[in-house]
């Protein structure tokens, strides 16, 4: 059951750190909505305010700079993602699996900045991030600091936001544009679900960059390999680097098995 919280929707960011600088701990920040709001309505989450970002234009903007990189809003919406010819193009590991997230209904809601910063270990977009070395860039009054998408999460719904912060954008850098990949995610159910357990996969050049999601208490990164890693290899450090648990979605040894399966069957992709 919802309970009563004030509501605002700032057209500035300036209001909006106005109104963090005012509420503090008490604000909860609401992008897209689809994870807040649920969280509200089973009481896991209970702010007196709530403060809507979506009237702040700026943040909405999804551009895409050849120096730079693909700088995502904090109100890009999937869809929007999804739907850019520039993304598609140059960015095909985060169409995978943005196209894998929830439903169409949700993903005309959700936010990629949204789905990092609820910072789910079965979130579909962290993985993929990772591979391409995103950046998240956090503003406040007092101005804006960069973190490492590899550094912003630090635990299970836990981030390095400070209270009166937002994330207004990710910078996917231009560093493996021209790579290839795909995102493969084990469900509970045919169609739309969360991950039980995913591996992202990036060949960029002479490199292979793996990302899996659900089989830690963060999206994990592995270091690097060579375009002529063998599964073994791959497999082996995957091995040593996550630390699935057992739930009531899936058993610990059945994660893990999966991540290997993904691994073979993301690297026969490659060397096809």
């Amino acid at each position: 059951m919802l309970h009563d919280f004030a509501y605002a929707a700032p057209t500035a960011k300036d209001e909006v750190f106005s109104l963090l600088a005012e509420h503090g701990t008490a604000a909860a920040v609401l992008s897209g909505g689809t994870d807040l709001l649920v969280n509200i309505r089973s009481g896991i989450a209970r702010p007196d305010y709530v403060i809507n970002l979506k009237g702040v234009s700026e943040l909405a903007e999804l551009s895409f700079d050849a120096g730079q990189g693909l700088s995502i809003g904090a109100c890009v919406t999937v869809t929007k993602l999804l739907a850019d010819a520039t993304v598609r193009q140059k960015y095909p590991l985060l169409v995978s699996a943005a196209s894998q997230l929830a439903t169409h209904q949700l993903r005309n809601r959700a936010t990629i900045v949204g789905n990092i910063v609820t910072a789910s270990p079965c979130g579909d977009m962290s993985s993929p991030l990772l591979c391409y070395g995103a950046e998240v860039e956090l503003a406040s009054a007092s101005g804006t600091r960069t973190v490492a998408l590899q550094e912003f999460i630090t635990g299970v719904k836990k981030t390095v936001i400070r209270p009166e912060e937002i994330v207004q954008r990710i910078i996917v850098p231009t560093t493996y544009v021209g790579g290839s990949g795909n995102y493969l995610k084990l469900k509970r159910i045919k169609g739309h679900d969360l991950g039980v357990v995913s591996v992202a996969m990036l060949t960029y050049a002479t490199k292979i960059r793996v990302a899996i999601g659900s089989a830690a208490p963060t999206p994990l990164l592995l270091s690097e390999f060579p375009i002529d890693a063998s599964a073994k290899t791959i497999k082996q450090a995957a091995r040593a680097a996550i630390s699935p648990i057992d739930d009531v979605r899936c058993t610990k040894e059945y994660r893990a098995f999966m991540v290997e399966e993904f691994i073979e069957r993301l690297l026969a992709e490659v060397h096809a």
